[in-house]
């Protein structure tokens, strides 16, 4: 059967992907940037006026914002929305969704780590002491599902319409839940994805306390530094990246665009500490081993590896682990996009699948920026330098959260 795979799943393919990113603000543009190596990290005049503790992020590159949504609905919305919904519009676009489904057969599955914090911090900057004052959009500027009920408004969506708050890892787990909607035939096609934006200097005063940001304000093109031995952390981001995700079968009989497939997702917990990793990666290596296995294969299946790679000591070094453990010290080479884009926090893991699949596409392993001299080396093979070419083959792409949340997807090039 073209749609289904012998055990009885639907297979899910992307038929449309939307970027608003650090690194471009569309896939072609953004994967260029990735592969380029060059770092999206610059000095922030906003947190330099707000006297932030570090003042370089990487933020989405200017575009057109009216051009998607009209000045009235931009005053009743955060910026985290706003990206959400402008990469929807384009993701949307691609695919040619709407024709031929039915609206409750159409979900979207968004993931935030932090939705509406910027809005939740000026509001309260701004009208803490008279809160009758407050403007009367406050509310649902705030709330972090504002992304999924917006885009399901936008375009009338009635299928379930759901927000995963999975930390670092909710855009990847937003995917994998959507997937598996598709899969056991509870939904036709599903608009999901991540997104943040919480650049502002409260968020990150609080990251600085707990030594987590890279504070190199004097040079922030060399800050992010994925797998390097030199990494003092990551350098903090916003944007969005949204997915249609689809039936291959009714996909293939409208005629959209088949990107790549959703092949196998996996999540689980460390259980172990709120912000730090297990060190032995028991749990990390696990959700990777079943997230192969849920794509029917093994891990010498898999050409490539889109790391969660945050340039924080802890977390590569245990990510390092776990590759190394999954694949029996056999793993294929290892990128990490964050070197260039910063990490998007809840946006992360949409953007980085995205990236995947063209990797997996064009057969190449883009370098991972700012990398000299890595510690992990006898562990994996982090890719650096230059781009290497690779055969065709499934990527595995990693998202690892706050709270222990993991979560790991396999995306396969279309066929």
């Amino acid at each position: 059967m073209t749609g289904a795979r012998r055990d009885g799943r639907f297979r899910v393919v992307v038929t449309g992907i939307g970027v608003k990113s650090p690194a471009g603000n569309s896939l072609d543009e953004a994967f260029a940037t990735v592969l380029s190596a060059k770092s999206a990290a610059a000095v922030v005049p906003h947190l330099v006026e707000q006297h932030a503790p570090v003042r370089i992020a990487c933020q989405v590159l200017p575009f057109e914002l009216e051009s998607y949504i009209t000045r009235r609905e931009l005053r009743q919305i955060d910026r985290a929305t706003a990206l959400a919904i402008c990469a929807a519009v384009d993701a949307v676009r691609q695919a040619q969704l709407l024709p031929g489904y039915a609206p409750d057969r159409v979900g979207v599955h968004l993931g935030t780590g932090i939705g509406g914090l910027p809005s939740m911090e000026a509001i309260t900057r701004d009208y803490g002491e008279a809160p009758m004052t407050i403007p009367v959009h406050s509310v649902p500027r705030t709330m972090s599902n504002a992304g999924a009920a917006r885009i399901a408004i936008r375009y009338g969506l009635q299928g379930s319409c759901t927000t995963y708050a999975t930390a670092c890892a909710s855009g990847t787990t937003a995917i994998g839940e959507a997937a598996r909607r598709i899969r056991y035939g509870e939904l036709d096609a599903v608009v999901t994805g991540g997104y943040d934006s919480a650049i502002t200097s409260v968020m990150l005063g609080g990251f600085a306390r707990m030594r987590a940001l890279s504070d190199r304000d004097d040079g922030p093109e060399r800050a992010s530094c994925p797998f390097d031995a030199g990494r003092d952390g990551f350098v903090m981001a916003e944007g969005a990246t949204v997915l249609v995700l689809e039936r291959r079968d009714t996909a293939l009989a409208r005629g959209a665009p088949i990107l790549g497939e959703i092949a196998g997702y996996a999540a689980n917990c460390d259980a172990h500490h709120i912000v730090a990793p297990r060190a032995d990666a028991t749990a990390a290596t696990a959700c990777m081993t079943a997230a192969i296995a849920d794509a029917g294969l093994s891990p010498g299946d898999i050409g490539q590896i889109n790391a969660h790679g945050t340039s924080t000591r802890l977390n590569d070094d245990a990510e390092a682990t776990a590759v190394h453990r999954c694949f029996a010290g056999q793993a294929p080479p290892v990128t990490a996009v964050k070197g260039v884009t910063g990490h998007l926090f809840g946006g992360s893991g949409a953007l980085e699948a995205a990236i995947a699949l063209v990797c997996a596409e064009r057969l190449t392993v883009p370098p991972v920026a700012n990398l000299v001299s890595s510690d992990v080396a006898d562990r994996i093979d982090v890719v650096g330098g230059a781009p290497r070419s690779v055969a065709k083959a499934p990527v595995l792409s990693n998202s690892f959260g706050f709270g222990g949340h993991n979560a790991c997807l396999v995306l396969t090039p279309a066929d």
